[in-house]
């Protein structure tokens, strides 16, 4: 028995566009719910410490609650009760989730 074998280019494959759309939509996605969000925080937070002044009622992230009795180029003074016990702490230690609390 012959066999009879017929070579048979493959087909062109076209390019799947939809996979494409998708992995561009969640990039857009993810800059829009999480880089986007976060570099607003970050910009509100410098311009936060850049406008610190004597006087202020803090809190600092570890949760320390005070006033600002001195500011020393990066760092701040706080006051942090009425025995005039006062802390230093970095600008950036900060908190200003916590701003315009009492203490």
């Amino acid at each position: 028995m012959n066999a009879i074998k017929l070579d048979v280019a493959p087909a062109a494959q076209s390019f799947d566009y939809s996979s494409l759309i998708l992995l561009l939509f969640f990039i857009v996605v993810f800059y829009f719910f999480v880089i986007r969000p976060q570099k607003k925080r970050q910009a509100q937070q410098q311009n936060f410490l850049k406008n610190l002044k004597k006087g202020d009622n803090v809190v600092t992230v570890g949760g320390l609650c005070g006033k600002i009795s001195q500011i020393e180029g990066d760092k701040v003074v706080l006051d942090v009760d009425d025995h005039g016990r006062k802390l230093t702490f970095y600008k950036n230690a900060i908190s200003v989730e916590a701003v315009g609390e009492k203490k």
